[in-house]
This record gives structure tokens, C-alpha cells and sequence, in this order.
């Protein structure tokens, strides 16, 4: 039997177009996966493959110093560091921190010595001063008095009397003070020395018929009389 098919015929089996759309993405997914194989690998990938090792530290004389080291004072607790010597001759290690508060303060001012200073010209005070700090053996040091000669009236000349001067001690330390005025005669301003019948001048000796057996005879240059506001230094 015909059966008469019209416009109410069976209908034709419709394509699901997500088909076409799909067969048209995957040649393109294929394409951009081959392509995305000759790119180099991400670095995220390349790291969880093969980890990065640390470099190995440069060798002990290549290292730098650490930077921004602040030294401080030490504290109060700290060992007592060894005390300066006199900062005029000594050699001070520049690896010795000392702390600020720990100097030493070395007072190189001379106080007045056992001579009598009232007349005695400014040269003629420093050489009296010095010898008393070096020498404190001596107890006494004449200086202006009345005389024949112009040395000692005119404040230019020092008697340092020598403790025992015939005994070997005395006349050791009489040899010290002469040697010790000729070897600052260009501070002291010495014009002569006289000792045990010596004449004694930055220049040299001359032995005989000097005297002075008992105190050491010592002349400057003077430099002037004193103001009051001198400083006498070591």
C-alpha cells in the first residue's frame, strides 16, 4: 500500500551543529599543539625538570669584607685596655681600638721646678724646669744672684747643686745632667755647661782650671724675661 507523503513526510535527520564547530577547532588545536613544540620550554616547566643548584661560594681571597661594620666603644665591663704611652714618640698600632672614654691624657706641661723662677729668663726657666722633672734627685737649683759676671745677675744662668758630688753616684749624675742640657741645646738655648773643671759647649770640651766641683754651672741664651703667660712644655 502507497502511502502519500506531502508536506507531512518524514523529516530529514538534522546535523547538530557543536559538530561543525568542533571538526572546524581541531585541525586548529592540532596546528597550535605542533607549533607550541618548537617554542623553548617555559621557564616554570623548566625549573620543575632540571632544579637549579646554588653557585658555589668564591674562594676565601675573593670574598669581601662585610659591608657597614660599626665599631663601638667597648663597655665599661671590658678588660682595662694597656695605657698609652707618650703620644709625642709612640708607635701606635692602628688594629688597637681604644675606647673614647679610656684615653690617657698625658699632661706635658712642666710645673715649676726647685729653682727659684723670679729673674730668670724664659729659657733659662724651661732648662730649670726640665731638669727638675728628669732629674728628681735634685733638691736644689741656684739661679739670679749677684756675681761679677752677667750670667747669673741677668737671669741666664742655672747652679745645679749635685747631692754627694765627690762620691762616684754624684759624679755620675753631674755626667748625666751635662749630657742631658748639650742634647737639647737647641731647645734650651744652651751656650755652655761647666763640670768637674770642664767647659763644656754644644760644639765641644775643654778640660781645665774651670771648677765647679760641687754643682753643675749651666748658661742659655735667655730669650727674654717672662710676661706671666707663658707654658712650659716637656
Amino acid at each position: 500500500m502507497l502511502l502519500g507523503v506531502g508536506r507531512h513526510s518524514l523529516p530529514k535527520k538534522r546535523r547538530n551543529p557543536s559538530v561543525y564547530f568542533v571538526s572546524a577547532l581541531a585541525p586548529a588545536a592540532v596546528f597550535l599543539a605542533v607549533k607550541g613544540d618548537t617554542n623553548p620550554v617555559s621557564a616554570s616547566v623548566a625549573a620543575e625538570k632540571e632544579p637549579v643548584a646554588a653557585p658555589a661560594p668564591p674562594p676565601v681571597e675573593e670574598q669581601a669584607t662585610p659591608c657597614c661594620v660599626e665599631i663601638v666603644a667597648a663597655p665599661a665591663t671590658s678588660p682595662q685596655p694597656a695605657l698609652l704611652t707618650d703620644p709625642g714618640s709612640a708607635a701606635t698600632s692602628p688594629a688597637s681600638l681604644v675606647s673614647a672614654s679610656r684615653w690617657r691624657v698625658v699632661d706635658r706641661t712642666l710645673p715649676a721646678g726647685v729653682a727659684p723662677e723670679r729673674g730668670l729668663q724664659v729659657r733659662t726657666i724651661l732648662t730649670s724646669r726640665s731638669i727638675s722633672a728628669v732629674f728628681p734627685e735634685i733638691n736644689n737649683i741656684g739661679g739670679v744672684r749677684s756675681d761679677a759676671l752677667r750670667w747669673h745677675p741677668n737671669g741666664l744662668a742655672l747652679d745645679v747643686m749635685i747631692p754627694n758630688p765627690t762620691s762616684q753616684a754624684g759624679i755620675a749624675l753631674g755626667n748625666q745632667i751635662v749630657a742631658y742640657v748639650l742634647a737639647n741645646a737647641k731647645r734650651f738655648g744652651i751656650q755652655d755647661a761647666i763640670w768637674r773643671g770642664t767647659y763644656y759647649t754644644p760644639g765641644g770640651a775643654q778640660s781645665g782650671g774651670y771648677g765647679h766641683y760641687d754643682h753643675v754651672h749651666v748658661t742659655t741664651t735667655g730669650g727674654g724675661y717672662p710676661d706671666g703667660d707663658e707654658v712650659y712644655y716637656r
